[in-house]
């Protein structure tokens, strides 16, 4: 009776309730359905709860959270609802951590625990309904599973419902993967808010702002404040900051909000304050959505929040601070008016928001798809195109993510398994960490899994790994528990049992190396704190660093920094020793050329990447033809095309064909750009390099010859036809074309061997006027055309005037265009 006056009672209060027969009788009828409600309105707890109690669904109902805190906060709430603990009818399950029972059926999971449950089972022979909340904030793992999901609907089990959730809602991309899907909309229960602008001053400091604004607000306002901050870093220090401010003031509390906290810490920050007390609670944007803070009241956003980009050209995720989407700042700003009317104050200027994006651009399309397409190559698409995403990732990444899968020894070339790939599938662990657990060897596979551990759990003031490594080892690390569970719970899912006493410190950096082999990093000289990478890309430690004086290092993790370098924020010392017997070193003989000595040296080099551990002098002699013609070749590409020996007539080639692309482009001319050239120089000059044993010898090559080769007797016809190397004018003489690339042809020639002619010149099939440089008998410019028949008409009657006198000795006709055309003077012409 009690549990039926309570249902009542939030049917009454939360605006999902209003549309909840419409739900229902959707979801009797149709196997998809996208519900928009604003945060509060109770699709995250209310319709959960109800879909529980119908009794026309009697399998399991699965609801996928983004955030690990929301979802046992959701679950926490709903089973307390049914006045039963959490892991009976209601339970939750996260990474590491879980409550089920073999009576749950409503179990609200997270992202990459409902990967793993569609790749256990595809049919998900079990599951009734599938429900996705807070779909708006477009998680790569909630892209991934809504595509996964899609699939087993279409393919596996026609019976089960899948239910889509957002607070705003992306109709058109949804529409593209769901257009079948009856769309439900509730309005929510918003109360109204008072925006207010309060932008930082010039020079003005972030946090002594925000300690402003909280008093100010504490002073003049009732209830409690939510504080949005970019980091964990700037929480701690308005933390410190704030409790000093408000030590003696009672009944306020300042509580932090963030990932990294415990769920008991978590959960003091949101439970209601006790009677007379208020709270400031300082979180990042885990409390934007889901989360339901008692007592708030005032909403002090900083506008800004720490989001990851991954930079495809360095295979580094840079997390950088950044203002927040229009959408989000109006989602902070609606936990403000959940229960009364509210204030939100800006630390931001109004024309900042409305010069900031209106979403934030979804994870799939700024992240490393390594992850991803591991799971996809599981489930049996290796093209992630295929995938029925709202938005497709590009090109570029979708082959880095290969790549980089190639390399760790998780795909094979041809983008299939290999049992190191199938292993980090079933650990449920990133591909990096995965690599290092399934390729360490059996000796090293305690150290790995609290180097594993370590990295998930870094100390931020410490860049050695391999210190942390030994702090835990000696059971003195400040994060010794939590890492604890985890590497026990890594090691049961490994099937280990794990010994403290088998943790190698000084193998924490080979450890590393499997996970991180494009991030092993050089020292460039014998002192300082540079280092070139395996990648290619520079990086440095910083001077007072433990790893300083170490020539080479495992490299975990990168800071991009504006600069070419990075800085190294987390690594460990490896030998050379330990390099030559774990890696493969790809070993040829290299040519290159020396600035410092002028000339063409060679080399045997042993490399890892980039890095050049080994090398071996070679003499010229000794030099087999093609490695000298490939270094020539890079000679080329590092000083340009300027160094070959260009005739005239080889340029003319050049900017006759680059001509012709742009103004025939339906032909299928050759790339002679300079980028075109040096990017093919295998193509069309490395078979003319076979007798050439130095860059001396280059110049004597004849690039005409070379180029005509190049282009073939088709082209070379065509060319001649369509773009001639030089035009017969009236007075029967041949006058060469010149072409230059951007602009028209241009051809000099005297005045008076144009007579007769009414028209200007074209090329290109008549698509392209010639410019006509018309010449006084003196060879000097008179004017410049691409009209004749006008110049005739109009300007030549000046030149007439003033040229007329000056060259008597030369014709001047009033009709010129109709007189006869002549290189000669009068006398000549009688």
């Amino acid at each position: 009776m009690a549990q039926a006056l309570l249902l009542t009672q939030a049917l009454s209060n939360l605006p999902i309730g209003a549309i909840l027969e419409d739900i229902t009788a959707s979801l009797t009828l149709n196997s998809q359905l996208i519900i928009q409600a604003p945060p509060g309105a109770g699709k995250s707890t209310f319709l959960p709860l109800q879909l529980l109690l119908d009794p026309q669904w009697q399998g399991k109902i699965i609801m996928l959270e983004p955030r690990r805190l929301a979802a046992k906060s959701i679950a926490t709430f709903i089973a307390k609802q049914l006045g039963e603990p959490v892991g009976r009818r209601v339970g939750y399950r996260i990474r590491g951590e879980s409550k089920t029972s073999a009576s749950t059926r409503l179990e609200i999971v997270t992202e990459g625990v409902l990967t793993r449950m569609i790749q256990s089972d595809p049919e998900l022979s079990d599951v009734e309904l599938l429900l996705f909340d807070e779909f708006h904030e477009r998680s790569i793992h909630a892209d991934l599973g809504l595509a996964l999901a899609l699939e087993v609907q279409q393919v596996f089990n026609e019976q089960l419902k899948i239910i889509v959730m957002s607070a705003t809602l992306d109709q058109a991309g949804l529409h593209s993967i769901m257009p079948d899907a009856v769309i439900h909309t509730s309005q929510g229960r918003g109360y109204p808010i008072e925006q207010r602008y309060a932008p930082l001053k010039p020079n003005q400091n972030l946090i002594a702002h925000i300690c402003q604004q909280s008093i100010k607000a504490i002073n003049e306002e009732a209830g409690s404040i939510l504080v949005f901050l970019p980091s964990v870093g700037l929480i701690n220090a308005c933390l410190e900051s704030l409790s000093n401010e408000l030590s003696q003031v009672n009944g306020v509390k300042v509580l932090p909000l963030h990932g990294g906290l415990d769920f008991a810490a978590q959960q003091q920050a949101i439970q209601p304050c006790n009677k007379g007390e208020r709270k400031v609670v300082l979180t990042t944007n885990i409390a934007e959505t889901s989360l339901t803070i008692e007592g708030v009241r005032i909403v002090i956003d900083s506008g800004l929040e720490n989001r990851a980009s991954f930079d495809l050209s360095s295979g580094i995720t840079r997390l950088e601070q950044k203002w927040i989407s229009q959408s989000s700042a109006i989602q902070r700003a609606g936990r403000a008016g959940r229960t009364e009317p509210g204030i939100c104050v800006r630390l931001f200027s109004e024309s900042q928001f409305n010069q900031n994006p209106s979403h934030t651009t979804p994870e799939i399309l700024r992240s490393d798809l390594a992850p991803l397409m591991l799971e996809a190559v599981q489930w049996g698409s290796s093209d992630l195109t295929a995938l029925q995403c709202v938005d497709q990732p590009s090109p570029a990444a979708i082959s880095a993510a290969s790549d980089l899968l190639q390399r760790l020894t998780l795909l094979t070339s041809d983008l299939t398994l290999t049992q190191q790939g199938r292993r980090t599938l079933q650990l449920g662990v990133e591909p990096r960490l995965g690599a290092m657990l399934s390729r360490a060897p059996d000796a090293l596979f305690d150290t790995a899994l609290v180097t594993a551990a370590v990295l998930e759990e870094p100390m931020r003031n410490s860049d050695d790994i391999a210190f942390q490594v030994a702090l835990f080892a000696q059971r003195k690390h400040p994060k010794q528990g939590v890492l604890k569970r985890r590497v026990e719970s890594l090691a049961a899912r490994c099937h280990r049992k794990f010994s403290v006493a088998s943790i190698q410190t000084d193998q924490v950096g080979v450890c590393l190396s499997f996970a991180y082999p494009d991030r092993l990093g050089q020292r460039r000289s014998l002192s300082g704190n540079q280092y070139q990478l395996a990648s290619g890309h520079g990086a440095f430690v910083d001077e007072n660093s433990r790893l300083s004086s170490d020539e080479y290092l495992a490299v975990a993790n990168l800071q991009k920094g504006r600069q070419s370098a990075s800085r190294i924020l987390a690594a460990a010392s490896i030998s050379l020793s330990e390099l030559e017997t774990y890696h493969r070193l790809e070993e040829e003989d290299v040519v290159q050329w020396s600035d410092e000595k002028q000339a063409m040296l060679a080399e045997h080099q042993a490399r890892i990447g980039q890095l050049v551990i080994k090398r071996k002098p070679i003499s010229p002699s000794e030099i087999p033809p093609q490695v000298l013609a490939k270094g020539l070749l890079d000679y080329i590409v590092k000083k340009g095309l300027q160094i070959l020996p260009w005739s005239k007539d080889s340029e003319a080639l050049r900017s006759r064909v680059n001509c012709a692309m742009a103004w025939l482009p339906e032909k299928e001319w050759p790339d002679w750009s300079e980028q075109g050239l040096l990017n093919n120089l295998e193509s069309w000059l490395l078979p003319y390099l076979d007798n050439v044993r130095s860059v001396k010898a280059l110049q004597r090559l004849n690039m005409l010859d070379i180029l005509n080769a190049e282009l073939g007797w088709p082209l070379n016809q065509e060319i001649n036809t369509l773009l001639p190397k030089a035009l017969k004018v009236p007075s029967g003489s041949t006058k060469t074309i010149h072409y230059s690339e951007g602009q028209n042809p241009k051809l000099s020639v005297k005045l008076q061997e144009m007579f007769g002619e009414p028209q200007s010149p074209t090329v290109a099939q008549g698509r392209v006027k010639v410019t006509l440089e018309l010449l006084s008998p003196a060879q000097r410019p008179l004017q410049v055309t691409q009209d004749l028949a006008g110049f005739w008409s109009g300007a030549y009657k000046e030149v007439q005037k003033e040229m007329k006198g000056r060259y008597p000795k030369h014709p001047w006709p009033d009709d010129p265009a109709s007189h006869q055309a002549t290189s000669k003077t009068k006398r000549h012409l009688k």
